[in-house]
């Protein structure tokens, strides 16, 4: 568990379960939902030709795009986008499962079956004689416990997906080492190491070596994402935050240009900085 997920898991929760706080579903009407969600998957896959022609590789990218619209609701804290994603994201499942029913493979009564069994295995603390009082406890008995399983990873990182995105890779590898105690005695330690790839890379920059100079630059971001994590930081959300922070001066600066009739490209430097600046202040007063 590398990232804080707690806030967002309560905004799932009741985003599935209780949309209307004022009314919130017995565990008869969910099954009944999560029925009726199935019988229109059903009768979709039967009667719409696009839905009929689908395959696993020809969903993947639309899975992908879901996911990442998912988690822009999560980002804004919207609970009506969070609500509507996660549908999205649950047809998916509901589809994959639809398919490899018709293929004679699983169906969605065991994709469940096999999350619960999973579960249940991964918390001895909950279902058997296991003893852990606090989170960290529970997440460091946590990849041993996967690499006993049947069908678990049998190495420590061989359950990081290989198409994570870079920067989420870096953490979850770390995070991962860290669980079998390969990690720094000292969390203050990292920022020699820091230093010393920021030497590297800026040495091999003056060089003017590409080659070398992408390794370094590599290393350099594996250091500091590596100090985000022994500091307890995402660096994930520290650069979507930055990013986000730099679109909304960015769009400043743009909309001033439209508003007084000056092409951006038209603008000096200069303008542009007084501009930002000026976002940044409005910004720091709010």
């Amino acid at each position: 568990m590398i990232f804080p997920y707690e806030k967002y898991l309560r905004q799932v929760f009741f985003c599935t379960f209780a949309p209307n706080m004022e009314q919130m579903h017995t565990k008869e009407e969910k099954m009944a939902a999560f029925g009726r969600l199935l019988d229109v998957m059903d009768r979709l896959r039967v009667e719409c030709p696009w839905d009929r022609k689908q395959t696993n590789d020809s969903l993947r990218p639309n899975t992908i795009e879901e996911v990442y619209e998912l988690c822009d609701a999560l980002i804004k804290d919207d609970s009506h986008e969070i609500c509507k994603e996660l549908g999205d994201v649950l047809l998916h499942i509901v589809f994959y499962s639809r398919i490899g029913e018709e293929k004679g493979l699983y169906d969605v009564a065991d994709v469940c079956n096999k999350l619960c069994d999973k579960m249940i295995f991964r918390h001895p603390h909950v279902y058997g004689e296991t003893v852990a009082k606090s989170a960290e406890e529970v997440l460091d008995n946590w990849e041993q416990i996967k690499q006993k399983e049947k069908d678990g990873n049998k190495t420590v990182l061989g359950g990081v997906p290989a198409s994570l995105p870079s920067l989420i890779k870096a953490y979850r590898i770390q995070d991962k080492a860290r669980h079998v105690g390969f990690d720094w005695e000292e969390k203050q330690d990292v920022w020699t190491k820091v230093r010393e790839e920021l030497d590297e890379l800026e040495a091999e920059f003056k060089r003017e070596d590409k080659s070398r100079s992408e390794k370094e630059l590599g290393d350099f971001l594996f250091s500091v994402i590596n100090a985000a994590r022994l500091y307890h930081l995402n660096p994930d959300n520290a650069l979507e935050g930055t990013n986000q922070k730099f679109i909304r001066r960015f769009n400043y600066i743009e909309e001033h240009s439209i508003k007084i009739g000056k092409p951006l490209t038209e603008m000096s430097l200069a303008e542009m900085d007084n501009l930002w600046n000026e976002a940044k202040s409005k910004e720091n007063n709010q």
